[in-house]
């Protein structure tokens, strides 16, 4: 099923020599070492109810819709006016409503002619060199920082064509690579972008296998079975966990993970990093008309917090090298 997907969003998108981004920061210090720009790719194997970057789950560009910006149908109108489907943009009392995904054929000269930015492109085709012309602005802060270029998502292997070539052309120019990954891909699309990858940033969601089902729609046995290979390859791996509480908090799953690290991993990583969970992305859920699948989590955030800095004392106690947050040290 797996391989059925990824074929269908190669043919789609020309991955040998183009992807589709949906996002790219500069001077971000997160995701790797040092000052670094982050290329955010579309598409995603999980449907996790904690993403926060719901516009990079669809492979496909995609509109997203931001009611309050929208200037008015009477005063505007340049989005219906312009868009060759009647009834996509539905709109009541002078403000949109909604958009029918079900007959938009996603050319998004709607959101080309929008005035006002309400209506987002999410996701745009760019060439390696369209990525390298960004990335090279900033090589001198890469340099006096020990920082770099990160590929993340959704899910950037995905496009692993097109990531091998855009880490392979950072590589020959010297510049620090990472790729951050759910590893729920096939070892052949891992393979292909190793060599050119200093640092490889992964989750441990969870260790019971229908749990992690539950709640991002995909099982985890390939996600560890990939874990398992590439410590055998000797690159820089951080792992995460994103804490989410009444959901992946327990001792049980902790426990859980802290063996498959010793044990399954052998210790091997650079460090745990603990993320504790924060309510983002609603709004873009809201654009792309989906519902914020934990509207209804409820928890007291100074107990959470407690709680989570426990769970990193209990994984170092285990001599598992842990911090909270994305920082190398507390």
């Amino acid at each position: 099923m797996m391989t059925q997907k990824h074929d269908r969003f190669r043919k789609d998108t020309d991955l040998d020599t183009n992807g589709i981004v949906f996002n790219i920061q500069r001077f971000t210090i997160h995701d790797g070492p040092g000052m670094r720009t982050e290329l955010f790719l579309k598409g995603c194997p999980l449907r996790c109810w904690w993403c926060s970057n719901p516009e990079s789950q669809k492979p496909g560009i995609e509109p997203g819709l931001y009611k309050s910006k929208c200037i008015g149908l009477k005063q505007c109108g340049a989005c219906k006016a312009v868009c060759p489907k009647d009834g996509v943009i539905q709109f009541f009392r002078n403000k949109p409503i909604r958009l029918d995904r079900g007959i938009c054929q996603g050319c998004l000269v709607c959101g080309d002619n929008c005035p006002s930015d309400a209506i987002k492109r999410w996701g745009q085709k760019m060439s390696v060199e369209d990525c390298m012309e960004i990335i090279r602005r900033d090589k001198g802060f890469y340099e006096d920082s020990g920082g770099g270029v990160t590929v993340s998502g959704g899910e950037p292997l995905l496009q692993a064509d097109f990531v091998r070539e855009l880490l392979k052309k950072c590589k020959e120019e010297n510049i620090g690579t990472c790729l951050e990954s759910t590893l729920s891909v096939s070892w052949t699309e891992v393979e292909k972008v190793l060599p050119y990858t200093d640092i490889i940033i992964t989750d441990l969601k969870f260790m019971n296998e229908e749990k992690h089902r539950l709640f991002t729609d995909a099982g985890n046995q390939l996600i560890h079975e990939n874990m398992r290979k590439l410590v055998g390859f000797k690159k820089e791996i951080i792992l995460r966990i994103p804490v989410i509480p009444h959901v992946n908090d327990d001792d049980e799953n902790m426990e859980k993970t802290a063996d498959f690290i010793l044990k399954d991993l052998n210790n091997s990583i650079k460090t745990l990093q603990l993320l504790s969970f924060m309510r983002l992305g609603v709004e873009k859920y809201e654009s792309l008309g989906r519902e914020y699948p934990m509207k209804n989590l409820r928890f007291n955030r100074p107990q959470f917090q407690r709680r989570v800095k426990k769970i990193a004392d209990y994984f170092n106690e285990r001599g598992i090298n842990c911090t909270i947050g994305t920082k190398s040290k507390e």
